[in-house]
C-alpha cells in the first residue's frame, strides 16, 4: 500500500518560478505513439522519480538564473525533440480497439512540461551524505506531476532546486507508464549530453512498439484485468478508530564495497558448490539488502519461523525477448521476479545472506524458461503479495545513475525518493567511486533505520 504523500509546503524549499518547456516550435507534429503491453500493465500507478544533486561551490542566486539555468531549460528543449512523448501524455485512443485501447499523445500547440526553478534553505552537504536525514526536506525538491481534468495522464515534470553558494538539484518525475528505469536514464543522459558542449552525443530513442510483438493478447488481458479489480474498489476499512499517527520517514544510503560484494558472493559459492548457480553483485546485495531490512521489521521477530518471506523485483526484458528488442528502445519492458524462502532461514547472519542470495539466483535462473512464462498470472501474483509485505526493488547498479553529466562534473549524490511509497522497497545504484560498488537506499522510521544499520553493520563482522 503506498504511503501518503509528503506535503513540499512544510518544508524550507520555495518554488521561485514554473516555465513551460516543449520541444522547439515545428520540430515535432501532432504525434501519437501506442501502448505496449508492458507500458500497459503501469497505467493505474505513479511515477518515476529521481534526484541528481550537483555541487557547484559559491553560485549565487543571480548567476545560476543567468547563466544555468536557461542552458538546462534549452537543451531539455532540443532533448525533447527526439523525446516529444515525454512532453504529452497518456490519453483513450479516439478510436479505440480491444488491443488499442490508449496511447501517447504530443500536442505542439498545447503540450509541454512543467519547469520549476526552486531555492532551498536546506542543508546541501547534508541531503547528500549517505547518513540519515528527514525525507520530508529531501522530498520537497521532487516535482509533482500535473494533474488533468480531461481523462488524460500527463506524463514528466521537472523542478531545478538552488542551495546558495553550494550547489542545486534537478528532480525529475516521469510516470511508469511512459518507461522504465533504462529509458528514464537514457532521456537524463541524453539531455545531460545537450546541455554539456562538447559530451559524447546518446544514441537517439526508438519509439516502434512493432518492437514488441502480442501474440497473446497480453495488452488485452492485463488491462482487463486490472479495470475489473478496480471496479471491485479497496477493500472495506478494518477498523473504526482513528489511523495512528505515523513517525517521520528517515533516507539513509548504505554502501557494499566490490570487496565486500566478493565476499558475500565467495560466500554463496562456498556454501552451496553448485556450477549452475546464478550469483552476481546485482543477486547478492539484494540477498543483503533483503536479509537486513527483515531483521529491521520488529514485527518479523513475532512471526512463525515456518512464514514465508517474499522479494519482488523487475527484470529487464529486452535482451531475453526472442527477438532481442534493441537496448535504445524507450518504454517498459520489464517482468516480474517473484521469489520466496522461509523466514527462518533468513534470519541469521551470514548464513541468511547466502540463503537468500540461493534463491534469488533460482528465481533469475528460472527466466531461461522463457521471459514471458506465466505472464497473464503477474498482475493477480503481485496484488496476492501485497499483505505480506514483501521487499521490492528499485533502480540497479546497471544504469549508470552517476555519469549523468550537465557540465558540473558528476553528481555528488543521487536518490531514487520513490522507494518511500510502497513500504519495504529498497533502491540501488552504483558506488559513487566508481569502484565497483553498490549502494543501498532505505527510508524507514527512526527505530527501523537504527535496527537496519545495525544489521548492516554486524553482517559485514561475519563474512
Amino acid at each position: 500500500m503506498a504511503s501518503d504523500p509528503i506535503d513540499p509546503s512544510s518544508t524550507k524549499t520555495r518554488i521561485l518560478y514554473q516555465h513551460q518547456v516543449s520541444p522547439p516550435v515545428g520540430s515535432v507534429p501532432d504525434s501519437s505513439v501506442p501502448l505496449s503491453f508492458f507500458d500497459a500493465a503501469w497505467l493505474f500507478t505513479g511515477p518515476l522519480e529521481r534526484l541528481f544533486f550537483f555541487s557547484v561551490p559559491k553560485i549565487s542566486t543571480i548567476d545560476f538564473t543567468s547563466t544555468h539555468l536557461p542552458s538546462l531549460q534549452s537543451s531539455l528543449s532540443q532533448t525533447l525533440k527526439q523525446f516529444y512523448p515525454l512532453a504529452g501524455r497518456v490519453r483513450p485512443c479516439p478510436n479505440p480497439s480491444p488491443d488499442n485501447q490508449f496511447e501517447f499523445y504530443f500536442s505542439p500547440t498545447n503540450d509541454s512540461i512543467p519547469f520549476c526553478f526552486a531555492e532551498t534553505s536546506s542543508d546541501f552537504d547534508e541531503l547528500t551524505s549517505n547518513e540519515a536525514k528527514k525525507f520530508e526536506e529531501l522530498y520537497s525538491l521532487v516535482p509533482q506531476l500535473p494533474r488533468a481534468n480531461d481523462g488524460t495522464t500527463p506524463l514528466t515534470a521537472i523542478q531545478v532546486t538552488l542551495f546558495p553558494q553550494k550547489g542545486f538539484s534537478i528532480g525529475i518525475s516521469v510516470h511508469h507508464v511512459a518507461c522504465d528505469d533504462l529509458s528514464f536514464m537514457h532521456f537524463v543522459q541524453s539531455w545531460a549530453a545537450t546541455c554539456w558542449v562538447g559530451s559524447e552525443p546518446v544514441p537517439p530513442p526508438l519509439f516502434d512498439r512493432a518492437l514488441v510483438p502480442d501474440p497473446n493478447r497480453l495488452y488485452f488481458k492485463t488491462l482487463s484485468e486490472m479495470k475489473e479489480m478496480l471496479s471491485n474498489g479497496p477493500p472495506p476499512p478494518q477498523s473504526d478508530q482513528p489511523p495512528v499517527e505515523q513517525p517521520q520517514p528517515l533516507i539513509s544510503s548504505f554502501i557494499l564495497t566490490r570487496e565486500q560484494i566478493d565476499m558475500l558472493k565467495n560466500g554463496v559459492i562456498s556454501k552451496f558448490n553448485d556450477s549452475n548457480l546464478h550469483c552476481s553483485a546485482f543477486t547478492v546485495a539484494c540477498a543483503y539488502a533483503w536479509v537486513c531490512l527483515i531483521n529491521s521489521q520488529e514485527e518479523n521477530n513475532n512471526k512463525n519461523k515456518n512464514e514465508k518471506a517474499h522479494l519482488l523485483f523487475s527484470v529487464e526484458c529486452r535482451a531475453r525477448m526472442d527477438p532481442p528488442i534493441p537496448k535504445g528502445y524507450f518504454g517498459n519492458c520489464l517482468r516480474p521476479c517473484f521469489v520466496e524462502a522461509e523466514m527462518d532461514d533468513l534470519q541469521i547472519f551470514p548464513q541468511g545472506a547466502f540463503n537468500a542470495a540461493r534463491e534469488i539466483g533460482k528465481a533469475i535462473k528460472e527466466l531461461e524458461n522463457g521471459v514471458l512464462e506465466g505472464a497473464e498470472g503477474w498482475f493477480r501474483k503481485i496484488l496476492s503479495l501485497l499483505p505480506n509485505r514483501p521487499m521490492s526493488i528499485g533502480g540497479s547498479p546497471r544504469f549508470r545513475v552517476y555519469d549523468s553529466d550537465f557540465g558540473f562534473g558528476k553528481p555528488v549524490k543521487v536518490e531514487l525518493p520513490t522507494i518511500q511509497k510502497t513500504p519495504g522497497t529498497v533502491s540501488l545504484a552504483e558506488s559513487r567511486d566508481g569502484k565497483g560498488g553498490i549502494e543501498i537506499g532505505v527510508v524507514m522510521t527512526e527505530s527501523e533505520m537504527r535496527r537496519f544499520e545495525k544489521c548492516f553493520v554486524d553482517g559485514l563482522l561475519r563474512i
